[in-house]
């Protein structure tokens, strides 16, 4: 069994600094291993950042220019980049360009949509 789902056909959750549209996810697909969505920041966008205590992260960058910042150091985006975030690891993300940072975000296991945004760094 497949599930489809078109930009126009997602859930979007508003949170700081950008849009968040759920594609694939529990709530969506029978999967219980993984939720997918695109994020998109409007250009200057630069959110505090926050922590994924359970959660893998990865993102690649569809479209626009930024960074993925964490205490290591920055990972520059641009389109065709690819970053892992490891679950516990603090990060923020920057939109640098004059177009929208438009992020595919695989997540495993499955992430609830801002449940995270509390637990920014501070």
């Amino acid at each position: 069994m497949f599930t489809r789902m078109s930009r126009a056909e997602t859930a979007i959750t508003p949170m700081p600094g950008r849009n968040w549209h759920s594609y694939i996810g529990p709530q969506t697909a029978p999967t219980r291993h993984l939720s997918m969505g695109v994020s998109v920041y409007e250009p200057g966008a630069r959110p505090e950042g926050h922590v994924h205590p359970a959660e893998e992260e990865t993102v690649y960058c569809i479209s626009g220019r930024g960074r993925l910042v964490c205490d290591a150091g920055p990972a520059e985006l641009e389109a065709g980049v690819a970053v892992f975030i490891p679950a516990g690891t603090f990060h923020a993300t920057e939109c640098d360009g004059p177009d929208p940072l438009e992020l595919l975000c695989v997540f495993t296991p499955p992430v609830v949509p801002g449940s995270y945004e509390k637990k920014a760094k501070g």
